[in-house]
């Protein structure tokens, strides 16, 4: 560190880790009911230990993912909202996102969660056909999508993202555009377009249903972010289009700091006083969380970020529009010259454009990230 390191911008994220399904292809830290009691006190008291990391920033935005968060009773919401606004410093205007299935269940509840303080909905579509929400293993079907996006827009959520996959088990190129076509007519502020993987850990790793071959993929992703930019929906990072990006998306991005509250989640703080940039982790079972929760136990393991150039690069890389190299600077503490070597050969690869101290991957090197974040590692 060469005491560069500056505070960032400051958001909270809420981890919900129940969900009625687990689908096949999911990896993240969530679980079939039943919902504990007393999870809503135990994220309050998790905050009430983290509000130290705070130092004097307002919460920039703040994420409540899952799991299914939008399976939460309205009387839980309500509970959280008072609790959020009794610690912290949160302003009218700031992104509050809720990610919400499209089930007749939850989408009772819109209009509830919006009164409570909710004022962005991320809504996991996945697909608009039967057959492929079949074999994703959601529970909904594409009937159910569109009347939850119609009903969020009813109650006023005008800020609204839609989750799409592609390549898929027996999709075509036309059924992949027929999709994005249909998400882009239910004018959403934001989609996330992005191909399934299979990840480790999953049931479709277990059991690798057949995908389409890589070469019909990749057409799909490139002839559905034609069709997203050819209808204004402008990509900003990897897999995220919008007419408005997410404050707290970027924040990621942008190497800011977050406070994670909840069952596995993580955060990413920096220490200006010591120097550091350090992550967090919450044990990932919710009965365990709870359980130490209540008892008083010190639920937090704590890491200092080893090597921080790479793990800016990781997340920054992702934005189309790149980064400034004072922005490099103020979030790590180190000196861009101290990446000379590594940008330079970026460059010479023809992956990364380096102008008037302004970073940038090259359309060749957003199509292959993983080659270009691998030089700074």
């Amino acid at each position: 560190m060469n005491n560069f390191l500056e505070l960032p911008p400051l958001a909270l994220y809420i981890h919900y880790p129940w969900c009625v399904k687990k689908c096949p292809y999911c990896d993240f830290n969530s679980h079939e009911g039943p919902i504990h009691n007393g999870y809503i006190k135990a994220l309050l008291k998790d905050l009430d230990d983290n509000l130290k990391f705070i130092q004097n920033r307002k919460i920039h935005s703040i994420f409540i993912g899952g799991g299914t968060p939008s399976l939460m009773s309205i009387e839980d919401a309500y509970e959280l909202f008072d609790g959020l606004n009794e610690r912290l410093s949160i302003s009218k205007n700031i992104e509050i996102t809720l990610e919400a299935n499209p089930g007749t269940f939850e989408v009772e509840k819109f209009a509830e969660f919006r009164k409570a303080g909710i004022n962005r909905l991320s809504v996991g579509v996945q697909s608009f056909k039967d057959n492929q929400l079949k074999f994703l293993g959601r529970i909904h079907s594409g009937g159910d999508a569109l009347r939850a996006i119609s009903e969020a827009k009813k109650v006023g959520f005008d800020n609204l993202n839609i989750d799409l996959m592609y390549g898929l088990k027996d999709q075509t190129i036309d059924m992949c555009l027929e999709d994005v076509m249909q998400a882009i007519e239910l004018k959403p502020s934001h989609i996330s377009f992005y191909q399934l993987t299979l990840e480790p850990n999953t049931l479709f790793a277990k059991y690798p249903p057949k995908l389409p071959i890589d070469e019909k993929i990749w057409d799909m992703g490139e002839q559905g972010a034609a069709l997203l930019n050819q209808n204004g929906f402008r990509q900003y990072e990897v897999s995220a289009y919008s007419k408005k990006p997410s404050e707290h998306n970027i924040n990621y991005w942008k190497f800011g700091d977050y406070i994670g509250i909840g069952a596995g989640a993580h955060g990413k703080i920096t220490d200006v006083e010591s120097q550091q940039i350090f992550r967090t982790l919450k044990p990932k079972s919710p009965k365990e969380y709870l359980s130490k929760m209540q008892t008083g136990e010190d639920i937090s393991t704590k890491k200092e970020v080893d090597n921080v150039a790479f793990e800016f690069m990781l997340n920054s890389l992702r934005l189309k529009d790149g980064f400034s190299s004072s922005l490099f600077e103020s979030r790590t503490g180190l000196l861009i010259k101290s990446l000379s070597s590594e940008l330079g050969r970026a460059e010479n690869l023809g992956l990364l454009e380096n102008k008037s101290n302004w970073i940038k991957p090259t359309s060749k090197g957003f199509n292959f990230l993983n080659e270009l974040q691998e030089i700074f590692l």
